[in-house]
């Protein structure tokens, strides 16, 4: 029987965040019951942020109650603190996740808050979620590079993911928020966390801005991780960090995984009408183009 990995779709959140023109609602509807019939796990579906700061994600809790959700998928929700815990659950969510930073100046831009500040706003949260059953995922930022600080140390990177870890998260991913890790980057920075944290427990989370994704992923494989964060169409980044657009192409992931005989359980076809579906949303956009 094949390697089993998990593709974490981040499309319908991840993919569309920091688009400047404003995605109907009924379109995003729309791509989560496209990615929902692609046979996906888990689809990270809103974020519960102040739409002050990400007005695209300002309809979260209608997309959620739109959506045709399928046994066997979870749907998940981004949560910066309480108040946003506290309405994910009121919209239903399966899962939820909270973001950490392994650069201080990446935390103070993003979050308003250091990276200690940033861990000590999550205990709250997560009593919380805990007493809802509702599992609680962690995000590293910056696992590799920083638009502001350059190269990140790999022992800053083990520190916040074992303090997310403490916390509660039942995974951590890992992201390279600008995409400029390479091989040899993410497998030192791996090396330092997996010293600390078990591979089963870590995620991939890799951008395409440098071109080097699909190696970096492969390198996490030969580490040992099974679950990877990839965006349909290759769509998004972080609305933070300057020069970081283009997320992975869940369709260039799911190709590679099984050309290397691992299972994925996503269904290819139904996949790549949903990568085509998205593509469509960003203006201007071509199919097929995925130059990040």
């Amino acid at each position: 029987m094949a390697d089993k990995v998990l593709v974490f779709e981040m499309s319908p959140r991840d993919g569309l965040q920091n688009e400047t023109a404003m995605i109907a609602t009924a379109d995003k509807v729309a791509l989560v019951d496209l990615l929902s019939a692609a046979g996906f796990a888990k689809i990270e579906t809103a974020s519960f942020v102040s739409p002050k700061w990400v007005p695209q994600m300002a309809d979260g809790a209608e997309v959620l109650a739109r959506i045709t959700r399928r046994p066997g998928t979870a749907y998940t929700a981004l949560t910066p603190n309480l108040r946003g815990l506290e309405a994910a659950l009121a919209a239903g969510v399966d899962e939820v996740a909270v973001f950490a930073a392994a650069s201080e100046s990446f935390s103070r831009r993003n979050i308003n808050c250091s990276i200690a500040e940033s861990l000590a706003r999550f205990g709250p949260l997560m009593e919380e979620a805990a007493a809802a059953d509702v599992p609680v995922r962690g995000y590293v930022s910056c696992v590799t590079d920083c638009p502001y600080e350059g190269r990140i140390a790999p022992e800053a990177v083990a520190h916040v993911a074992a303090a997310l870890a403490a916390l509660g998260c039942y995974e951590i991913s890992l992201g390279d928020t600008i995409g400029q890790g390479t091989p040899e980057t993410v497998n030192a920075m791996l090396e330092a966390v997996i010293d600390r944290l078990p591979a089963e427990q870590l995620a991939g989370h890799f951008h395409d801005t440098g071109g080097r994704a699909l190696e970096n992923i492969r390198v996490s494989l030969a580490r040992g991780l099974r679950v990877f964060d990839a965006s349909a169409g290759g769509l998004g980044g972080c609305p933070y960090a300057p020069g970081a657009r283009g997320n992975v192409a869940t369709e260039a992931v799911v190709a590679m995984l099984e050309a290397e005989g691992l299972a994925t359980g996503i269904d290819r076809e139904a996949l790549a009408a949903a990568a085509r579906f998205a593509r469509a949303l960003r203006p201007g956009d071509q199919e097929g183009d995925l130059e990040r």
